[in-house]
């Protein structure tokens, strides 16, 4: 059954005492309080109204710069609507809440899973929201649905949600926020090495005003500063440069990483993210390539560099719209696509801090001043035959 044409609702209602009886809408996960953090998944999961029970003195206000509003000052929709019963205690993943807003189900029947969620397709979805508003809890409300409605198990995906049952389980789902945002495209190093440091650096962001476009920043003047090393021939010089291109990866992830976390994704911080990246990259060409032709007294490192950055820039404009949109590499895609893929993995970088400690940064400027067109025409035949 298609959902597309259907209204979409996200009710989020108290826990069961028993359950979760300490937990405060307030409680602070990840850097935001746990209703605001439901609410603003349901959001960017696409429901079209979200409503809350509010049972708590100042739940109301952690509703505010949100699109969702207070049962009790909500009109009662007239029209078909899928809705998702949601308790007040679960973190949900984005693309949990979306999978229950697609999910096919019968009309006019209940699908729970225990006391944590449920979903009703409906064409009186005012029976809904009324017993909600006579019920203290998700407990009372789905006892009282069971009497209108026939019951099914929902079949829903265990990772994509944490119930906090107690305080004490914020610090845990955390933890699992933090590793839901591991990208699909991940280098060996930059999975087991990079993103350990840049996701713990993260968690202690969340809960400053930091923002992401300001780590973005931060990242790109810390990798400019490091491209300025390469200038020189020193040993010492280009490894102090290698580790600060390295520390740029690292907390490059941390911007993409606190804006997800925080649901602060923009357009323009994409735009400056991604472009920000390939700036330090034709930093680091352009003065390994000026560093040469210094220490060698030849023009030819200069033609090296001109022809790195300008693959560079093309490469970064082929995939910038796949980049941003953080699509992955279809599994039928093309061996091509797929070398394509793991080239723009960051593992290099290690190759640059090993050469860099001995003074050999400029080989790398070698290596890239072929692998780089390479990469650029490779991506150049993938997009001709997907728009094939």
């Amino acid at each position: 059954m298609s959902v597309q044409s259907v209204e979409s609702l996200l009710l989020v209602v108290p826990p069961e005492p028993g359950t979760a009886g300490s937990v405060s809408p307030d409680t602070v996960v990840a850097g935001l309080p746990l209703l605001r953090r439901i609410v603003l998944a349901g959001s960017r999961a696409g429901f079209s109204r979200m409503l809350v029970q509010i049972s708590h003195d100042g739940a109301e206000r952690l509703l505010g710069g949100t699109a969702a509003s207070a049962l009790t000052d909500a009109r009662p929709p007239d029209s078909r609507h899928r809705i998702v019963i949601l308790s007040a205690n679960v973190v949900p993943q984005s693309r949990w809440l979306r999978a229950l807003r697609e999910t096919d189900v019968e009309r006019e029947r209940l699908y729970a899973d225990g006391q944590l969620t449920a979903v009703i397709d409906t064409h009186d979805p005012s029976i809904v929201l009324a017993a909600a508003a006579r019920c203290r809890d998700v407990g009372e409300l789905l006892a009282a649905l069971r009497v209108r409605f026939d019951e099914s198990k929902l079949d829903v995906d265990e990772t994509g949600r944490f119930p906090v049952t107690e305080p004490a389980d914020a610090e845990p789902a955390e933890a699992w926020l933090l590793r839901s945002l591991i990208k699909q495209r991940e280098g060996f190093m930059s999975r087991h090495f990079e993103r350990k440091i840049s996701l713990a650096i993260t968690r202690r962001l969340a809960v400053t005003r930091v923002t992401p476009d300001v780590m973005t920043l931060v990242s790109v003047g810390i990798g400019l500063l490091g491209a300025s090393f390469f200038l020189s021939s020193s040993p010492a010089y280009q490894l102090v440069g290698a580790l600060l291109f390295l520390a740029h990866s690292i907390l490059d992830g941390c911007d993409g990483e606190l804006a997800r976390l925080k649901f602060m994704e923009s357009p323009h911080g994409a735009i400056l993210d991604f472009w920000g990246d390939n700036v330090v990259h034709v930093g680091v060409f352009a003065c390994m390539a000026v560093g040469l032709s210094r220490a060698q007294e030849a023009t030819w490192p200069l033609a090296l560099g001109a022809l790195t950055v300008i693959a560079t820039l093309g490469a970064a404009a082929c995939q910038s719209r796949a980049i941003m949109l953080d699509t992955a590499v279809e599994a039928d895609a093309t061996w091509i696509a797929r070398f394509a893929e793991a080239f723009s993995h960051r593992d290099f970088i290690y190759l640059v801090i090993a050469l860099a400690a001995f003074g050999k940064a400029h080989v790398f400027l070698v290596l890239a001043s072929i692998g780089t067109p390479i990469f650029f025409v490779l991506l150049l035949w993938v997009g001709a035959r997907r728009r094939a």
